[in-house]
């Protein structure tokens, strides 16, 4: 399949035409608009600094199903030692610049460029990305941020500089979407971490279809209005 180049209009090719390897389209803008469109049909955002923006949705797709988290013993006892506090959308540019120091693959730069950052800052100012804290003490310790649309959460990058934070920052993550009805944390591309979580591959059809069915899928999101 070609990859499609993208203009200034508000269009994305069908997620089902990308390459072999997922790679859809080159090109666009990081508008609100776009993002969430994007979002809504299974395409996200990854490049590198100095390089044009690319586009992506995978086959297969690497979702959590929040029933399916697998907590170890240790970090069991980890979250009833107390030992890290949580919050939520506390200091969302500090969670990404802590991101941008990770690596997607191994060997590979940081794919959150300031472009990016200034993009998803956006995002959440408008209330659509969220970021979780996990603090030692005072010290930001780890977490992780993300997209939510539709009951579902789309998630970016996490983080860790002492041990378990980040993953004590997904538990409560998960917790706090089940509470509020969420279906499924898409991770979008495979990793070990992720599969030792419980995170499992699904086929890129049946991801659209969650999309499908939660309302989200294709739809162009409207900037929340206060009461």
């Amino acid at each position: 399949m070609p990859v499609f180049r993208l203009t200034h209009e508000l269009i994305f090719p069908p997620p089902e035409l990308a390459e072999e390897d997922g790679l859809l389209a080159v090109g666009g803008d990081l508008t609100e608009s776009r993002l969430l469109l994007a979002y809504s049909m299974g395409i996200f955002p990854w490049f590198s600094q100095g390089s044009p923006i690319l586009w992506w949705s995978p086959d297969p797709r690497l979702v959590l199903r929040p029933s399916e988290l697998k907590v170890s013993r240790s970090l069991r006892q980890t979250i009833r030692k107390g030992i890290y506090s949580v919050t939520f959308d506390r200091c969302f540019a500090e969670v990404m610049r802590y991101c941008a120091g990770v690596s997607r693959n191994e060997g590979e730069g940081t794919w959150i460029t300031d472009e990016m950052m200034e993009a998803y800052c956006r995002l959440h100012e408008k209330g659509y990305a969220h970021s979780i804290e996990t603090w030692l003490g005072d010290e930001l310790a780890g977490g992780l941020y993300g997209v939510a649309l539709g009951g579902i959460f789309f998630g970016e990058s996490m983080f860790s500089l002492k041990r378990d934070a980040s993953k004590v920052a997904l538990v409560e993550l998960v917790r706090h979407l089940e509470k509020n009805g969420c279906s499924l944390i898409d991770c979008q591309v495979t990793s070990e971490h992720l599969l030792s979580l419980g995170a499992t591959e699904i086929p890129r059809a049946e991801f659209l279809e969650i999309l499908r069915r939660s309302a989200i899928l294709g739809v162009r999101h409207q900037k929340p209005t206060s009461e």
